[in-house]
């Protein structure tokens, strides 16, 4: 097990789709165990394959929640469907969001209260599963990044305005730039 940087918006793998897996051999076993050292190491509740580089559909978890799935988890080529996002402007502080290839920032963001979650384990065995309350919320996130998109991306205009803000400031938005997790300070101040 290796912990990987993990790229930051800009980067262009993060920017689009990611491919489907077909061998669920050896290289994947690697993979997602390099994604939970990686994840552990950032303190992250979640992580996908492209914010480490690799362009796969595969999304780890580690968060409690009490829809009777463990707290600590693994999917494969996932299909998330959410519930709407209830309407309205998002709460600052209960609808705050962040994002390991964000690092450091948090913006308020409305997601479905529900979702359903198919795909497979790391063995190609199916699973599937309802996700409720900040627990669909991290599906949705993860799934998200398996489609190329980030959670600044659906922001509303008025956060979207200041996370683009931010990352220009931060000189991000281009090629070429990461953290490593376990050496670099914590972004959040886990």
């Amino acid at each position: 097990m290796s912990v990987r940087p993990i790229v930051i918006t800009g980067e262009p793998v993060l920017h689009r789709r990611a491919e489907p897996v077909t061998d669920f051999g050896p290289d994947l076993d690697a993979l997602i165990d390099d994604m939970f050292a990686t994840q552990n190491a950032a303190n992250g509740v979640g992580l996908a394959a492209p914010q480490i580089g690799v362009g796969a559909r595969v999304f780890t978890w580690h968060l409690a929640n009490d829809d009777g799935v463990p707290e600590i988890g693994v999917i494969v080529n996932p299909f998330v469907r959410a519930t709407r996002a209830p309407d309205g402007e998002p709460d600052k502080d209960a609808d705050s969001e962040g994002c390991l290839s964000v690092p450091g920032y948090h913006y308020p963001l409305r997601r479905g209260l529900a979702a359903e979650v198919t795909g497979c384990d790391r063995r190609g065995n199916e699973i599937a599963f309802t996700a409720t309350g900040w627990f669909a919320r991290c599906m949705q996130h993860e799934y998200d990044h398996l489609n190329g998109f980030l959670y600044v991306d659906r922001l509303s205009q008025k956060w979207k305005k200041k996370a683009l803000k931010a990352i220009r400031n931060e000189g991000w938005g281009r090629p070429g730039h990461s953290w490593m997790p376990g050496v670099d300070e914590d972004p959040f101040g886990h």
